[in-house]
């Protein structure tokens, strides 16, 4: 496999999470469907890293980098690649005896390698929205501390306050136990968060959007040729805001990507924005399948059922527009989305505080 762009492919690799993980069922049960379709004793599947190949099921012998085919006298394999068309690996057959590979077998293992990338992609797509929904929880609670906190004191100077009266004082002092026993439970919730990894709060630098903008239009790049799109961020000068880059670089590849799943091949997706009261809006417009008045309703809710399909039968899990308006609500920002209906294509607006 020699990919156009190593570091992409590398990224997107990482991105799934599953390099140097533990062994799970549904793989093995994989890698042994491929030996018993090909009644091989070897089977397996692989990830390409920088140097060796992760193997993350395996029966019977295994193969490494180089590939030492010669080492079996039958060898077949079908590659595992992402949506956008990245080389990330490979689901493999090999046998020490002589076999003839037939057409519907071959079809049969190249399924099973969609089978790979479709539990991939899934389990990601999961995996990121409860991130960002722990996130935006964390981030609301560390926020109500404040109010409770300043609760607590007032309250506690209120019992203490020379000639208050006995039930004011009782009053005052259940507040103050109440709102002592709510700091100590938002605490416990976000001493748990801070020993998941990943601090829940934004890590906010100076960013230039036009800059995150190109870099995402470059991750998807495969994705658009595949669909002969085309992407003009018409922003012609930095746009610097203070925000996590990249929580940014999230929401707007949720954004982006959703624009090229729902419009037909050859349509060019719009990227402006507009800079009013402190806050720049960011305004991804495309030309595909729309949304009508009840898809408009619901479209940032959890599996919400809508009635738009992907244009090029692209997988949808119906998480990704939630994920990115948990991130753009941890930056205090605004998302929502405008249609005129069915085939008249749909716009994203995405708000955000320049501070």
């Amino acid at each position: 496999m020699i990919p156009s762009d190593e570091i992409l492919r590398l990224e997107k690799l990482k991105y799934y999470e599953i390099v140097s993980t533990p062994a799970e069922s549904a793989f093995d049960q994989i890698a042994q469907l491929a030996a018993e379709i090909f009644d091989v004793p070897n089977a397996g599947i692989g990830f390409q890293t920088e140097e060796e190949i992760f193997m993350k099921a395996q029966v019977g012998s295994a193969i490494g980098l180089p590939l030492k085919n010669d080492a079996f006298t039958f060898f077949a394999s079908a590659p595992l690649s992402s949506p956008e068309g990245y080389p990330l690996g490979l689901i493999y057959v090999a046998d020490t005896k002589f076999k003839t590979a037939e057409a519907q077998h071959l079809k049969m293992l190249s399924n099973l390698a969609d089978m790979v990338m479709e539990k991939l992609e899934s389990r990601i797509a999961v995996r990121k929205a409860l991130r960002a929904y722990d996130d935006r929880l964390h981030v609301l609670v560390h926020d109500l501390k404040n109010p409770m906190t300043t609760i607590s004191l007032q309250s506690e100077l209120m019992g203490r306050m020379p000639g208050i009266d006995d039930k004011a004082a009782l009053i005052a002092g259940k507040i103050n136990a109440q709102s002592k026993r709510m700091i100590d439970n938002l605490n416990g919730i976000l001493s748990a968060a801070r020993k998941e990894g990943n601090s829940f709060k934004p890590k906010k630098y100076k960013v230039d959007l036009k800059e995150i903008l190109e870099q995402v239009k470059l991750a998807l790049n495969l994705s658009l040729k595949l669909k002969n799109q085309s992407v003009l961020i018409d922003i012609n000068e930095p746009v610097e805001i203070f925000a996590d880059p990249d929580k940014l670089a999230t929401i707007f590849s949720e954004l982006l990507n959703n624009a090229i799943k729902f419009s037909p091949a050859g349509k060019e997706i719009y990227i402006t924005h507009e800079i009013a009261d402190n806050a720049v809006t960011i305004a991804i417009k495309d030309n595909g399948v729309g949304l009508n008045e009840e898809d408009l309703e619901k479209v940032f809710m959890k599996f919400a059922r809508l009635s738009p399909v992907s244009t090029n039968q692209e997988n949808t899990y119906g998480l990704g527009l939630i994920t990115a308006n948990a991130l753009v609500d941890i930056h205090k920002g605004k998302l929502w989305v405008e249609s005129d209906g069915k085939d008249l294509g749909t716009t994203f607006y995405v708000t955000l505080p320049i501070k």
